[in-house]
Protein backbone atom coordinates (compact mmCIF):
# COMPACT_ATOMS: atom_id res chain seq x y z
CA UNK A 1 0.00 0.00 0.00
CA UNK A 2 1.22 3.33 -0.95
CA UNK A 3 1.92 6.60 1.36
CA UNK A 4 -0.59 8.14 -1.01
CA UNK A 5 -3.57 5.33 -0.42
CA UNK A 6 -2.76 5.10 3.88
CA UNK A 7 -2.90 8.79 3.70
CA UNK A 8 -6.64 8.84 1.46
CA UNK A 9 -7.59 6.19 3.73
CA UNK A 10 -6.55 8.24 7.14
CA UNK A 11 -9.08 11.85 5.58
CA UNK A 12 -11.62 9.44 4.72
CA UNK A 13 -12.13 7.79 8.17
CA UNK A 14 -11.77 11.16 10.02
CA UNK A 15 -14.47 13.19 7.73
CA UNK A 16 -16.50 10.04 8.16
CA UNK A 17 -16.20 10.28 11.77
CA UNK A 18 -17.01 13.85 11.86
CA UNK A 19 -20.25 13.55 9.00
CA UNK A 20 -21.69 10.26 11.06
CA UNK A 21 -21.23 12.34 14.61
CA UNK A 22 -23.07 15.36 12.92
CA UNK A 23 -25.99 13.25 11.39
CA UNK A 24 -26.70 11.79 14.79
CA UNK A 25 -26.44 15.32 16.38
CA UNK A 26 -28.99 16.26 13.83
CA UNK A 27 -31.69 14.17 15.21
CA UNK A 28 -30.66 15.68 18.87
CA UNK A 29 -32.91 19.04 18.71
CA UNK A 30 -35.91 16.91 17.25
CA UNK A 31 -36.02 14.29 20.43
CA UNK A 32 -39.48 15.28 21.57
CA UNK A 33 -40.49 15.38 18.36
CA UNK A 34 -39.05 11.77 16.76
CA UNK A 35 -40.27 10.45 20.44
CA UNK A 36 -44.00 11.00 19.60
CA UNK A 37 -44.13 9.94 16.06
CA UNK A 38 -44.82 6.48 16.49
CA UNK A 39 -43.95 2.90 17.67
CA UNK A 40 -39.37 2.55 18.34
CA UNK A 41 -37.27 0.99 15.06
CA UNK A 42 -37.84 -2.63 15.28
CA UNK A 43 -34.26 -2.99 13.38
CA UNK A 44 -31.98 -5.29 15.42
CA UNK A 45 -28.84 -4.48 17.42
CA UNK A 46 -25.53 -6.62 16.48
CA UNK A 47 -22.85 -6.76 18.22
CA UNK A 48 -24.27 -4.65 21.35
CA UNK A 49 -21.48 -4.58 23.73
CA UNK A 50 -18.66 -4.31 20.62
CA UNK A 51 -21.04 -0.78 19.54
CA UNK A 52 -21.30 0.85 23.47
CA UNK A 53 -17.00 0.39 23.11
CA UNK A 54 -16.42 2.05 20.17
CA UNK A 55 -19.24 4.48 20.93
CA UNK A 56 -17.24 5.46 24.06
CA UNK A 57 -14.30 5.52 21.63
CA UNK A 58 -15.94 8.28 19.35
CA UNK A 59 -17.47 10.02 22.15
CA UNK A 60 -14.20 10.90 23.69
CA UNK A 61 -12.87 11.23 20.47
CA UNK A 62 -15.28 14.25 19.79
CA UNK A 63 -15.02 15.61 23.26
CA UNK A 64 -11.14 16.01 22.56
CA UNK A 65 -10.87 16.96 19.05
CA UNK A 66 -14.50 18.35 17.32
CA UNK A 67 -16.23 19.61 20.03
CA UNK A 68 -13.45 22.53 20.49
CA UNK A 69 -13.14 22.52 16.30
CA UNK A 70 -17.12 23.31 16.16
CA UNK A 71 -15.86 25.99 19.29
CA UNK A 72 -13.11 27.66 17.92
CA UNK A 73 -15.14 27.69 14.75
CA UNK A 74 -17.73 29.53 16.40
CA UNK A 75 -15.79 32.36 17.08
CA UNK A 76 -15.42 33.40 12.85
CA UNK A 77 -18.06 36.55 12.67
CA UNK A 78 -21.45 35.45 11.69
CA UNK A 79 -21.62 36.48 8.24
CA UNK A 80 -18.52 33.66 7.44
CA UNK A 81 -19.90 31.16 9.25
CA UNK A 82 -22.95 31.33 7.48
CA UNK A 83 -21.03 31.73 3.63
CA UNK A 84 -19.36 28.78 4.43
CA UNK A 85 -22.47 26.99 5.45
CA UNK A 86 -23.84 27.65 2.18
CA UNK A 87 -21.31 26.86 -0.17
CA UNK A 88 -20.11 23.72 1.41
CA UNK A 89 -24.03 23.14 1.07
CA UNK A 90 -24.54 24.01 -2.22
CA UNK A 91 -21.60 21.24 -3.30
CA UNK A 92 -23.30 18.66 -1.41
CA UNK A 93 -26.53 19.07 -3.38
CA UNK A 94 -24.79 17.39 -6.39
CA UNK A 95 -24.83 14.49 -4.09
CA UNK A 96 -28.29 14.96 -3.41
CA UNK A 97 -29.06 15.27 -7.68
CA UNK A 98 -27.45 12.25 -8.54
CA UNK A 99 -29.62 10.38 -5.60
CA UNK A 100 -32.77 12.45 -6.97
CA UNK A 101 -32.52 10.73 -9.91
CA UNK A 102 -31.63 7.72 -8.96
CA UNK A 103 -35.11 7.42 -7.01
CA UNK A 104 -36.84 8.60 -9.55
CA UNK A 105 -37.42 11.54 -8.12
CA UNK A 106 -37.41 13.96 -10.73
CA UNK A 107 -39.34 17.05 -9.63
CA UNK A 108 -37.03 17.17 -6.81
CA UNK A 109 -33.86 16.78 -9.29
CA UNK A 110 -35.47 19.26 -11.08
CA UNK A 111 -35.44 21.84 -7.92
CA UNK A 112 -31.60 20.65 -6.67
CA UNK A 113 -30.54 21.06 -9.72
CA UNK A 114 -32.19 24.60 -10.32
CA UNK A 115 -30.89 25.34 -7.12
CA UNK A 116 -27.41 24.53 -7.97
CA UNK A 117 -27.75 26.61 -11.13
CA UNK A 118 -28.64 29.68 -9.62
CA UNK A 119 -26.60 30.21 -6.46
CA UNK A 120 -23.24 29.04 -8.28
CA UNK A 121 -24.02 31.89 -10.23
CA UNK A 122 -25.77 34.92 -9.06
CA UNK A 123 -25.18 33.66 -5.51
CA UNK A 124 -21.76 33.68 -6.30
CA UNK A 125 -20.54 29.92 -5.73
CA UNK A 126 -23.13 29.39 -3.16
CA UNK A 127 -22.12 32.34 -0.66
CA UNK A 128 -25.83 33.45 -1.18
CA UNK A 129 -29.01 31.76 -1.26
CA UNK A 130 -30.95 33.50 -3.99
CA UNK A 131 -32.73 30.31 -5.00
CA UNK A 132 -34.81 30.16 -2.24
CA UNK A 133 -36.08 33.87 -2.38
CA UNK A 134 -36.84 32.91 -6.37
CA UNK A 135 -39.17 30.05 -5.08
CA UNK A 136 -36.23 26.85 -5.57
CA UNK A 137 -36.46 25.81 -1.59
CA UNK A 138 -33.90 23.53 0.22
CA UNK A 139 -36.00 19.84 -0.02
CA UNK A 140 -33.28 18.21 2.03
CA UNK A 141 -30.44 16.63 1.69
CA UNK A 142 -30.21 12.66 -0.17
CA UNK A 143 -27.61 10.19 0.10
CA UNK A 144 -27.18 6.57 -1.41
CA UNK A 145 -28.46 5.14 2.26
CA UNK A 146 -31.82 6.91 1.25
CA UNK A 147 -31.48 5.81 -1.72
CA UNK A 148 -31.23 1.92 -1.39
CA UNK A 149 -34.09 2.54 1.69
CA UNK A 150 -36.40 3.90 -0.96
CA UNK A 151 -35.62 1.08 -3.32
CA UNK A 152 -37.29 -1.48 -0.57
CA UNK A 153 -34.20 -1.86 1.01
CA UNK A 154 -34.26 -2.97 4.80
CA UNK A 155 -31.88 -1.24 7.07
CA UNK A 156 -30.41 -4.27 7.90
CA UNK A 157 -28.65 -4.35 11.85
CA UNK A 158 -27.32 -1.65 13.45
CA UNK A 159 -23.89 -0.95 15.18
CA UNK A 160 -21.45 1.48 15.59
CA UNK A 161 -17.91 1.26 13.90
CA UNK A 162 -14.95 2.25 15.32
CA UNK A 163 -14.13 5.89 13.59
CA UNK A 164 -17.09 5.71 11.07
CA UNK A 165 -20.06 6.08 13.99
CA UNK A 166 -23.30 4.73 14.36
CA UNK A 167 -25.01 2.97 11.11
CA UNK A 168 -26.77 -0.01 9.71
CA UNK A 169 -25.98 -2.70 7.52
CA UNK A 170 -28.08 -0.55 5.03
CA UNK A 171 -26.17 2.46 5.26
CA UNK A 172 -22.67 1.46 5.20
CA UNK A 173 -23.07 0.35 2.07
CA UNK A 174 -24.52 3.48 1.29
CA UNK A 175 -21.35 5.30 2.41
CA UNK A 176 -19.49 3.29 0.00
CA UNK A 177 -22.06 4.13 -3.00
CA UNK A 178 -21.63 7.77 -2.45
CA UNK A 179 -18.18 7.90 -3.62
CA UNK A 180 -19.01 6.33 -6.75
CA UNK A 181 -21.93 8.89 -7.32
CA UNK A 182 -20.61 12.35 -5.84
CA UNK A 183 -19.98 14.71 -8.47
CA UNK A 184 -17.39 16.57 -6.52
CA UNK A 185 -15.56 13.39 -5.78
CA UNK A 186 -15.43 11.74 -9.17
CA UNK A 187 -13.84 15.77 -10.03
CA UNK A 188 -11.46 15.99 -7.39
CA UNK A 189 -10.17 12.81 -7.79
CA UNK A 190 -10.73 11.41 -11.24
CA UNK A 191 -11.04 14.09 -13.19
CA UNK A 192 -7.84 15.40 -15.75
CA UNK A 193 -8.80 18.91 -15.99
CA UNK A 194 -6.73 22.38 -17.37
CA UNK A 195 -5.95 21.28 -20.83
CA UNK A 196 -4.91 17.66 -19.91
CA UNK A 197 -2.34 18.50 -17.49
CA UNK A 198 -2.01 16.37 -14.65
CA UNK A 199 -2.10 17.40 -11.10
CA UNK A 200 -3.73 20.86 -11.63
CA UNK A 201 -4.18 21.58 -7.48
CA UNK A 202 -7.34 23.53 -8.48
CA UNK A 203 -9.46 20.20 -8.21
CA UNK A 204 -6.83 18.07 -6.28
CA UNK A 205 -7.94 15.36 -3.88
CA UNK A 206 -7.39 17.22 -0.82
CA UNK A 207 -9.91 19.65 -1.72
CA UNK A 208 -12.53 16.97 -1.27
CA UNK A 209 -11.58 16.50 2.52
CA UNK A 210 -11.37 20.70 2.97
CA UNK A 211 -15.06 20.33 1.68
CA UNK A 212 -16.49 17.68 3.54
CA UNK A 213 -14.58 18.44 6.99
CA UNK A 214 -15.69 22.19 6.65
CA UNK A 215 -19.08 21.21 6.33
CA UNK A 216 -19.25 18.93 9.77
CA UNK A 217 -17.41 21.17 11.60
CA UNK A 218 -20.33 24.09 10.49
CA UNK A 219 -22.61 21.43 11.15
CA UNK A 220 -21.49 20.27 14.31
CA UNK A 221 -20.99 23.87 15.39
CA UNK A 222 -24.46 24.64 15.06
CA UNK A 223 -25.72 21.55 17.29
CA UNK A 224 -23.64 22.68 20.41
CA UNK A 225 -26.24 23.30 22.47
CA UNK A 226 -28.61 20.54 21.13
CA UNK A 227 -25.80 17.59 21.91
CA UNK A 228 -24.71 18.96 25.46
CA UNK A 229 -28.78 19.12 26.27
CA UNK A 230 -28.97 15.36 25.26
CA UNK A 231 -26.21 14.22 27.47
CA UNK A 232 -27.25 15.94 30.16
CA UNK A 233 -31.06 14.48 29.97
CA UNK A 234 -30.59 11.39 28.71
CA UNK A 235 -30.21 8.45 31.24
CA UNK A 236 -29.11 5.99 28.67
CA UNK A 237 -27.16 8.31 25.91
CA UNK A 238 -26.09 5.38 23.76
CA UNK A 239 -29.63 4.16 23.71
CA UNK A 240 -30.80 7.89 23.08
CA UNK A 241 -28.93 8.05 20.09
CA UNK A 242 -29.92 4.87 18.23
CA UNK A 243 -33.26 5.50 18.56
CA UNK A 244 -32.62 9.28 17.47
CA UNK A 245 -30.48 7.94 14.66
CA UNK A 246 -32.88 5.11 13.32
CA UNK A 247 -35.91 7.42 13.66
CA UNK A 248 -34.02 10.34 11.84
CA UNK A 249 -32.79 7.87 9.06
CA UNK A 250 -36.70 6.52 8.72
CA UNK A 251 -37.57 10.57 8.26
CA UNK A 252 -35.29 10.92 5.52
CA UNK A 253 -35.77 7.68 3.32
CA UNK A 254 -40.01 8.64 3.63
CA UNK A 255 -39.13 12.41 2.98
CA UNK A 256 -41.73 13.41 5.82
CA UNK A 257 -41.11 16.50 7.22
CA UNK A 258 -38.19 16.88 9.55
CA UNK A 259 -38.28 17.39 13.25
CA UNK A 260 -34.31 18.37 12.91
CA UNK A 261 -33.48 21.85 13.45
CA UNK A 262 -30.09 23.39 13.73
CA UNK A 263 -29.46 26.48 15.63
CA UNK A 264 -29.96 29.76 13.74
CA UNK A 265 -27.52 31.90 12.31
CA UNK A 266 -29.38 34.84 13.62
CA UNK A 267 -28.96 33.11 17.32
CA UNK A 268 -25.03 32.39 16.80
CA UNK A 269 -24.04 36.28 18.29
CA UNK A 270 -26.13 35.86 21.34
CA UNK A 271 -24.52 32.26 22.44
CA UNK A 272 -21.44 31.94 24.99
CA UNK A 273 -19.04 30.02 22.91
CA UNK A 274 -16.78 29.72 25.97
Amino acid sequence: MTIQMIRRLIYITIFTLLLQTTSVIAGTTGSEELSKSGSQDSTKECFEGFSRAMFKFNHALDRAVFEPVAKGYRALPVPIRKGTGNVVDNLRSLLTLSNNILQGDFNRAGNTAARFGINTTAGILGIFDPAAKLGFEDQGKEDFGQTLGAWGAESGCYFVLPILGPTTTRDAVGLVGNVFIDPVYQITHNTEIDNGIVGNSTYSEHNYYYYRGTGAVDFRAKNIESWDSLEENSIDLYASLKSLYLQNRKQKIANSASAVKTQDDSDWEEIDTN
